[in-house]
């Protein structure tokens, strides 16, 4: 049986994405952050790492994104698109309302997540960032009193806390991507799930940054119809003004396409790096349903 670890504890996103891609076919181990989850699949503790690399409202998971990019670059094998809904939990001896809250605890992105909503209805509770929405919820599990935490309705049913508001996050549409890690690069088929199609994703570093760089780097797919659907900057940490290009590719990685523009951008004076060609995975609403009860 495969290992797979999340950033935990339990009741995060992340292990809903472990349990809605894997059901109980893994063993999974919890870390408290997602360097230690990458860490432990590059030194070979565990089979498989899962952690978050985008949100639908905040955007990428830097933190992933650098860490993969700069420190330990492992392949991406799989990706899992699931719905995230954001509630407000309290412990069970809590009878007041939002008005009575002192201290809201939650991940960054949870938080900013759920800006207006707080902003508007919490505005004299104190935020506290933890490692993961799990985590806030066992905060407010164990020390009880005029504190909240925002995460799932999993977390709730894990440390028994209530639901004072649900659905707290700003927008409806609201998903987050998770990426499978491996140390060798072989994707992971999920035989139970359908796939939604293949993604290739790569790294392309600019030699200087001169007028035309980019609309030359975007001709290379263009012209060879590759559709891409997403493009975004990172800075290089070298310096300022040096920045690398992560670019998702709408389709599989192939013998005659991809070669001609990794040909193409190297004769350009670029670097580039292919981070995974991987099949794409939607765990629904109803499957989240389900892992919840």
């Amino acid at each position: 049986m495969n290992t797979v670890g999340y950033l935990g504890p339990k009741g995060t996103f992340t292990e809903m994405a472990v349990n809605g891609l894997f059901e109980d076919k893994v063993q999974s181990v919890s870390y408290k952050t997602i360097p230690a989850c990458i860490d432990a699949v590059d030194k070979g503790e565990i089979d498989l790492g899962v952690v978050p690399i985008e949100n639908a409202i905040e955007g990428s998971v830097h933190l992933t994104l650098d860490y993969l990019i700069h420190q330990v670059p492992l392949p991406i094998v799989a990706e899992a698109i699931v719905p995230i809904r954001q509630h407000l939990l309290v412990h069970p001896s809590f009878e007041g309302d939002m008005k009575e809250i002192d201290q809201i605890y939650s991940h960054a992105q949870a938080i900013a997540q759920c800006h207006q909503f707080i902003h508007q209805n919490i505005p004299q509770a104190d935020l506290d960032y933890t490692t993961s929405t799990g985590e806030a919820a066992l905060v407010v599990y164990k020390q009880g009193g005029n504190l909240a935490a925002i995460g799932n309705e999993r977390a709730a049913n894990e440390y028994g806390l209530k639901i004072l508001q649900s659905d707290v996050h700003d927008y409806a549409n609201n998903h987050t991507r998770f990426v499978v890690l491996r140390k060798r690069d072989e994707a992971v088929d999920i035989p139970d799930m359908e796939k939604q199609g293949v993604k290739t994703t790569i790294m392309v570093t600019l030699p200087r940054d001169y007028a035309g760089a980019l609309h030359q780097v975007l001709s290379a797919f263009s012209w060879r119809k590759m559709n891409l659907s997403k493009i975004e900057s990172r800075p290089m940490k070298t310096g300022l003004g040096n920045y690398f290009f992560i670019i998702d590719v709408d389709q599989e990685y192939d013998d005659v396409l991809f070669p001609g523009v990794q040909a193409e951008l190297q004769a350009l004076g670029c670097e580039v790096t292919v981070l995974g060609t991987y099949p794409k995975y939607m765990i629904t609403t109803e499957k989240i349903k389900s892992l919840n009860k």
